[in-house]
């Protein structure tokens, strides 16, 4: 059973990368730049899920990580030309200003910083709970764009960076979605992924059997962040151009929107619901033009930021008719697939 899963999975990967190099070679630059931001969407709503889905922590400062994953992997790969082209105002400081790595290597850097910082965060956040640790985590992400909304020598303030390369195409974000939903399975499925559940459902039960509460609810943050920066480098890299204002809470609450609608605790829900919102996101986009839409029966004029409004009206209406989102806990298996086939109950003799 387990080898037959493994080739189903290798076989899908396969199928995935296939269409992909079709979409890629059929389909216009905007097409493709919104699937890659599904997919960029899928890695940083997972990396929220599992702190707020699977452990049950109420954060809202992933926009924090999300930033300085983003300004990492730019800093890390832009050129010393482009470099200096953007730091007009104030020199970047040394030896950041000299020296360019390859983009996986930055990708990896983000994600270890982000990671670092969110363990500096979580040593006094996490003994929070509920609300309080919503707030705190809040307030250390608004620190952090308030930090790189006045460090000039070091992200050139609220100017932004500009000429990022943009190395970000299909097949890294689908590849680093991939080996993120690799990574994350893995984990859940462990020891310490049923730590992580059992916190959730009773922190008080959990700790009365032995579980460090500390110590899996800081994990469980920090794998988070790691994952955040990356995506957050996926997207730096991908726009071309970043900004403090790209990482309000704006951002944070379009993540928590994709796990909410998708299932909190669901991977397969958090990927389905990335692609939808993301999607649905750009077609709506009309709705914030100030124009007058006749749709026959009725008609009406867009005005700017109608389709938030639309949004949050989704998430009332999910949260109303479906309390656990769409997938609620439930994941997409091979055996929930042949179930009819290869976990029929066998039937009595005669039969």
């Amino acid at each position: 059973m387990k080898k037959r899963n493994n080739y189903l999975n290798i076989a899908l990967i396969a199928l995935i990368f296939l269409l992909l190099f079709a979409a890629n070679n059929s389909l216009d630059s905007y097409k493709i730049r919104i699937l890659n931001l599904c997919a960029v969407y899928a890695v940083l709503g997972l990396s929220m899920n599992l702190i707020n889905g699977f452990t049950g922590l109420f954060s809202l400062g992933h926009a924090g990580f999300i930033a300085v994953g983003a300004y990492t992997t730019a800093l890390l790969t832009m050129t010393e030309k482009v470099k200096t082209q953007n730091f007009f105002m104030e020199s970047l400081i040394s030896p950041l200003n000299s020296f360019q790595i390859p983009f996986p290597v930055a990708l990896l850097v983000a994600g270890l910083i982000s990671a670092f910082i969110a363990f500096l965060i979580g040593a006094p956040a996490l003994r929070l709970k509920g609300d309080y640790l919503a707030i705190a985590t809040l307030g250390f992400a608004e620190i952090i764009r308030i930090i790189l909304n006045n460090a000039q020598g070091l992200t050139n303030g609220a100017l932004g960076l500009r000429g990022i390369p943009r190395t970000t195409n299909l097949y890294w974000s689908f590849g680093i979605a991939i080996l993120t939903i690799i990574i994350l399975v893995s984990l859940i499925n462990s020891s310490y992924g049923r730590a992580l559940k059992a916190i959730r459902e009773d922190e008080i039960a959990a700790e009365s059997m032995g579980i460090s509460l500390f110590k899996h609810k800081t994990l469980a943050f920090v794998t988070g962040a790691f994952f955040a920066g990356v995506g957050g480098g996926l997207l730096g890299n991908l726009m071309g151009t970043i900004d403090p204002n790209m990482f309000k809470f704006v951002l944070t609450f379009n993540i928590l929107l994709i796990i909410v609608i998708g299932g909190m605790g669901s991977i397969t829900g958090t990927i389905i619901s990335a692609f939808v919102v993301t999607i649905l996101g750009e077609a709506l986009r009309f709705l914030d033009m100030e124009k007058q839409f006749d749709f026959g029966l009725f008609s009406f004029t867009g005005i700017p930021g109608l389709r938030m409004v639309i949004f949050s009206i989704l998430l009332m209406v999910i949260v109303l008719f479906f309390r656990n989102g769409l997938m609620g806990t439930k994941e997409f298996t091979w055996k929930s697939l042949f179930k009819y086939t290869s976990d029929k109950p066998l039937g009595r003799k005669g039969e």
